[in-house]
């Protein structure tokens, strides 16, 4: 990045955008998670893969939330070098919130794709406990990947600094940028559309319109919106500062936009807290819904019988 470029201007500005956004978000986010994990655990009672992959995406959310008083103190307040330590280990969280509920979410498209697309090697593969071990094991990897790598983000004895910004040289390596973009975005993305691209034909192609077959439609574009939405841009954004770092975009006023974009991007991005709540919704409706259709059957089932003897 060249020397000579000041971001004062962006810093500042930012400073009060991130307010803004982070403080309804907070509010909001906490309260939907913290409801929808009373719903998933106390109330529906049973048990179910949606409500599992759910429950843990809650808690990423609830993760990313706790961090956001932490950035948003950072952003203005230079923080002391014996702190350092402290920040590692609370940046390495937020971007296993971040990560931890891309993989999720795609786990929780993957689950749809083998129940609707694959119905009877469903019968086989999914159960509870499947679920289960697919959230852990989400928790596993990306705990494992992101903490040894985020502590390379910033230079030993470096003095007073701003904690989730300005990152060392060593954080843009090429090789940890191309597997964060790779893994972390692309890859997952491209899963994600393509169980919901043929979650969609089969449902279309079966002909079926009951309600639990419409929750399934809401559900997985409400997973789309709370995955495209905001973690393209950022993505890109990360893009974008990469080059500046390697020095392909040389030009002071196009450096500044890109700031601008980066920090905004990934300030924006923490709004699938909320939008997560969107599957939340779908998920317990879905889920009242067969409890609704199964009472039904078996009221229907039972008065056919009674007719039956009758004649």
């Amino acid at each position: 990045m060249a020397s000579n470029c000041s971001f004062e201007a962006v810093d500042h500005l930012m400073v009060y955008l991130e307010l803004a956004v982070y403080v309804p978000i907070f509010v909001c986010g906490f309260i939907l998670n913290a409801m929808a994990l009373v719903v998933f655990c106390l109330l529906l009672r049973k048990w179910t893969e949606s409500t599992i992959y759910m429950s843990s995406l809650a808690l990423m959310d609830l993760l990313l939330l706790f961090l956001l008083p932490f950035k948003m103190h950072a952003t203005s307040n230079p923080w002391p070098a014996h702190l350092q330590p402290l920040c590692s280990v609370l940046e390495s969280l937020y971007f296993v919130g971040i990560y931890g509920s891309i993989y999720t979410i795609l786990s929780i498209a993957v689950d749809r794709w083998l129940a609707i697309c694959h119905p009877f090697k469903a019968k086989q593969l999914r159960s509870p406990r499947a679920a289960l071990a697919a959230c852990v094991g989400v928790w596993v990897v990306v705990l494992a990947a992101i903490f040894p790598t985020s502590y390379h983000f910033r230079e030993l004895g470096e003095t007073d600094f701003h904690c989730f910004h300005r990152f060392s040289d060593k954080g843009w390596n090429p090789l940890v940028i191309s597997c964060l973009l790779v893994f972390g975005f692309l890859a997952p993305a491209l899963v994600l559309v393509s169980c919901s691209a043929q979650i969609i034909w089969t449902l279309q192609q079966s002909g079926q319109h009951s309600p639990q077959s419409r929750a399934c439609v809401k559900i997985i574009y409400s997973s789309l919106s709370a995955f495209l939405l905001p973690f393209t841009s950022s993505h890109l954004a990360i893009l974008l500062q990469f080059l500046v770092h390697q020095g392909v975009i040389q030009d002071c006023g196009a450096q500044r936009s890109i700031s601008f974009f980066i920090q905004m991007s990934m300030c924006v991005s923490n709004v699938t807290c909320c939008l997560d709540a969107l599957c939340y919704y779908f998920i317990a409706h879905e889920v009242r819904s067969s409890k609704k259709t199964l009472k039904l059957s078996v009221f229907r089932q039972r008065r056919t019988t009674c007719s039956t003897s009758e004649v």
